[in-house]
């Protein structure tokens, strides 16, 4: 650590050498800042924590100078921070501020209004604190308004009487309220919208009734009269009904492209055409029917129907029985005179007969079902067209290699789609939609070829383009391989013309070495002194220590030498 400090500080010395007088300036800026910055940290740090007095920042600049001349006139100390907030000493002093706003009615727009009953002291009456709840809750419905992203700005009047003895004395609370709309907005057009608002107030208030409610514009026209939009409320539902025919039609348009897309791609299917025509009146509808009573239910683990069904059941029964026994009925004429009866009767006279009648009355209960439902809306008709492209393939020719048309584009060739798949796809379709040819019902597919002449354009020109770039790139690598090769065989050729001059100026030199080492020699065989320069000396002796060296260790002499020609 103590080496670490040594280099830090060495640095440090070489490089205030280093630097200019206006760099030392400015090192000793930046430090004599960080020191008062840490010291003033530290200063507001110990400071005493203030107390808000009103949670929002005041934006007006009047509402903030007659605040603070009544606080100075009420010698409340105070101190003005960032962004127009008021600070206070303690809660004490708070509480005591507040109740002088209060009173002033000098609470600035926009802060919350029911902050102002957080009043600690004992002589606010029943009166203020109706008064206060009263305006408190005024200025909330009317930031509740204001905060809507179609008002500007919103003037509510509320007046809540005061409780009577009798019912009938009481007088309705009723309630106010003018609308100044943003530019651009329909809150005066818009049902949904002015209902909300009116809502707001209901709810807001308690004892509030809707038609005790008025809400106008800036030009005091009524809004929530509902009893006149009657032309309004026709515009908005015929709105609605298009928005849920639009809807419908975006599922079902969905569903049949994402199944046929999956199939045949999404480049081939594009157009889809579908048209529901829906019935939205109301009907209610009334069914009675009569069925028959299953007296035992079929048993599924049976592999027969063990069901017991009758048609009705005997609710009541009466019977009723006439016997009669006795003669025959016998005619008489007048007196005096034969009767009338005719030959075949005269015979069953004085013979005795019985008669038995009997009479079943026999009551049958059926089963019934009523059943009511109000049908709204339904579907009359589903229409759908879809049409389906054919695929488009290139021609090859023997070696695999696409035909080219004398313009230079790709010679293609159209297949269209059979008509067992378009079958098949009419048939897909009908079964996604619920197709019902009762209510008339169209689904028609066909096969009509697309415009596909800047596809293939595009597709021609990327085609050429690739072409000739491995053309290319084909004569580069060429080019580059000749490159290659007559660079390898200009090197070796020149080092081949290196190397055999140097051999013949290593001859030349040894050559005339050995003639001068022969004149050396003879000379001192001779006993001739000779004068020998200080490099022919040193190259002297080191030719008889190589000499003498590979005598005495050949093997390191016969490496060395096979190092050198290595290196060559």
């Amino acid at each position: 650590m103590n080496e670490w400090m040594k280099k830090f500080f060495e640095q440090l010395k070489t490089l205030w050498s280093k630097w200019t007088l206006v760099q030392k300036l400015i090192l000793a800026g930046i430090v004599l800042a960080a020191v008062a910055g840490t010291v003033l940290l530290f200063r507001v740090s110990s400071a005493p924590t203030m107390v808000r007095l009103i949670s929002t920042p005041i934006r007006s600049d009047d509402e903030l100078r007659l605040i603070t001349s009544r606080l100075d006139e009420e010698r409340i100390p105070f101190e003005v921070g960032e962004g127009n907030v008021l600070y206070v000493k303690d809660e004490k002093t708070r509480a005591q501020a507040n109740a002088v706003l209060l009173r002033e009615d000098l609470i600035p727009k926009g802060t919350d209004p029911w902050s102002v009953f957080a009043i600690d002291r004992f002589t606010v009456t029943d009166f203020e604190r109706n008064v206060n709840l009263r305006r408190a809750v005024v200025q909330e419905v009317r930031r509740h308004i204001e905060s809507l992203g179609d008002v500007d700005k919103a003037n509510v009047v509320i007046e809540i009487p005061e409780k009577e003895l009798f019912t009938e004395d009481q007088n309705p609370v009723t309630a106010s309220v003018i609308l100044y709309p943003k530019p651009g907005s329909d809150i005066t057009a818009n049902r949904k919208k002015l209902e909300g608002v009116q809502k707001i107030i209901q709810f807001a208030v308690g004892g509030l009734a809707p038609e005790n409610i008025v809400i106008t514009d800036q030009n005091g026209v009524v809004l929530n009269d509902f009893s006149s939009l009657a032309d309004f409320d026709r515009l908005e539902r015929t709105k609605r009904e298009q928005q849920l025919i639009q809807r419908l039609e975006t599922q079902y348009r969905a569903a049949v492209l994402r199944a046929l897309q999956q199939i045949y791609t999404e480049d081939r299917v594009r157009d889809l055409n579908i048209k529901i025509d829906m019935d939205m009146s109301k009907k209610s509808v009334q069914t009675k029917e009569f069925l028959p009573f299953t007296l035992r239910p079929d048993n599924p683990t049976t592999p027969y129907d063990d069901s017991e069904i009758v048609p009705s059941v005997t609710r009541s029964t009466s019977e009723t029985r006439y016997e009669y026994q006795g003669t025959g009925f016998n005619p008489e004429g007048p007196a005096g005179a034969e009767g009338q009866t005719a030959p075949a009767y005269k015979d069953l006279q004085n013979m005795v007969g019985k008669a038995t009648q009997t009479q079943t009355l026999r009551n049958e209960e059926i089963n019934e079902r009523n059943t009511e439902e109000d049908r709204s809306p339904s579907i009359d008709r589903v229409t759908i067209s879809v049409n389906i492209d054919g695929m488009w393939t290139r021609k090859i020719d023997d070696k695999g290699r696409p035909v080219l048309r004398p313009d230079g584009g790709i010679e293609r060739e159209y297949e269209p789609v059979p008509s067992a798949e378009l079958k098949a796809a009419e048939a897909l379709i009908q079964n996604a939609v619920g197709y019902d040819r009762a209510r008339g019902d169209s689904v028609t597919v066909q096969n009509i070829r697309f415009d596909r002449t800047a596809q293939f354009r595009s597709e021609d020109e990327e085609f050429l383009r690739r072409q000739q770039v491995s053309q290319i790139i084909l004569f580069s690598l060429i080019g580059l391989a000749v490159l290659m090769v007559s660079f390898i065989v200009f090197r070796l050729v020149s080092r081949e013309l290196e190397r055999r001059r140097r051999l013949a100026e290593e001859k030349r030199a040894l050559e005339a070495q050995m003639l001068r080492e022969n004149a050396i020699r003879q000379a001192e065989e001779q006993s001739i002194e000779v004068s020998m320069s200080v490099e022919e000396r040193k190259r002297l002796e080191l030719q008889e220590h190589a000499i003498n060296m590979a005598k005495e260790h050949p093997e390191d002499v016969a490496q060395l030498i096979r190092t050198w020609l290595r290196e060559e």
